[in-house]
């Protein structure tokens, strides 16, 4: 194998990293010494969270118990603690915050805007509105709310597409546009809820507010199924969206088709902000900060797809724990965490954006 510090092909945009290559130069693969080091710092700082989430509660266990268990072993009532409760609730935060720190890259990335986001442009106040059909209009079981949810994503991109397409979705139309849509679905949701008897209104309210208490594997097995097509996508589609980022007209003159790629990726980041939503409720900020945040740490300009996945993955993981320990043994809904952590974070990048003007 040998090492790079740098690679430039005729016609291509500089690129910087370490590349490593075998003997025969037939596989090269491509990354950056700090973005590395930063992925791996937040990997495992997801585990340490993992490993104290599994361990505390009400029902505490050391770490050596918690292994056994989950290779098979352990103490007599343990297994259904950690296994069928602690487990698959801190599997599906990591995969949820992973999708929506994709979704929120993407968006950034298509509008060019740091506020760039599902949950600020309306997809998944879409994906509520779907859920909430379902639960208070036609009575579904967790099956058609999911479906119900990321129909309801699917159709409020396509809307908001349609309506900021004016030769290509611009960023700036695209954000207004969504704020938009946002705000109506946001009047209907309210109103579904007034209309709807108190049981349903409350258990709606719930789910709304985007939480993962009671979450098991019959939601993470769904949600892995759909990361194992949409994130590949992703990241296949993350060079043509680096180019993008330099303008449509570079994209066409490198070969790369602006508006049906900025289709593509609208859809893929769409479909993970929904499958998201579906398994959590709409959880607020998580995809505007997890990005950003992702950016800061690794001092990339580029997308980091997979480092936006990893801190919206350490970013919920984290949440989820507090909310479950700060007023033990009451469990607070994750999204009342991230909202409030998002609002202090939103209210500083508003800032910092009024001071550079």
């Amino acid at each position: 194998m040998s090492a790079g510090q740098k690679v430039r092909r005729p016609g291509t945009v500089p690129v910087t990293g370490q590349v490593l290559r075998t003997r025969s130069g037939v596989i090269s693969l491509r990354f950056h010494g700090r973005s590395l080091v930063v992925g791996v710092g937040l990997a495992l700082a997801t585990a340490v969270v993992g490993v104290v989430s599994l361990t505390t509660g009400s029902y505490a266990a050391t770490v050596p118990d918690v292994i056994a268990t989950v290779l098979g072993g352990g103490p007599d009532g343990l297994d259904f603690i950690v296994n069928q409760l602690r487990l698959p609730r801190f599997s599906v935060a990591v995969m949820v915050g992973a999708a929506l720190g994709i979704s929120g890259a993407v968006f950034q990335s298509i509008s060019r805007n740091p506020l760039g986001s599902p949950d600020v442009i309306g997809f998944t106040t879409g994906s509520a509105t779907g859920a909430l059909v379902v639960i208070l209009l036609l009575g579904g079981g967790l099956q058609n709310v999911a479906i119900g949810a990321v129909a309801g994503g699917l159709a409020t991109a396509a809307l908001v597409y349609t309506l900021a397409f004016r030769r290509g979705a611009r960023g700036f139309r695209l954000i207004l546009t969504g704020i938009g849509i946002s705000a109506m679905l946001a009047a209907f949701n309210s109103y579904l809820l007034t209309r709807a008897a108190l049981v349903d209104a409350h258990a709606a309210q719930l789910w709304l507010t985007g939480s993962l208490n009671g979450r098991r594997w019959e939601h993470a097995l769904p949600l892995s199924l759909a990361l194992l097509v949409l994130v590949p996508v992703a990241l296949a589609l993350g060079r043509r969206m680096s180019l993008l980022e330099m303008g449509d007209e570079t994209a066409r003159a490198r070969g790369v088709p602006a508006e049906p790629t900025r289709l593509a990726l609208l859809v893929t980041s769409v479909a993970l902000a929904a499958v998201a939503t579906a398994t959590a409720g709409p959880i607020a900020f998580v995809a505007l900060a997890a990005p950003q945040l992702a950016r800061r740490l690794t001092g990339s300009s580029g997308s980091g797809l997979l480092p936006a996945a990893l801190m919206g993955s350490l970013l919920l993981a984290a949440s989820d724990l507090a909310a479950q320990r700060a007023l033990a043994p009451t469990q607070l809904p994750v999204g009342i965490g991230t909202a409030a952590i998002g609002g202090l974070y939103l209210a500083w990048l508003l800032g910092r954006e009024w001071r550079k003007r």
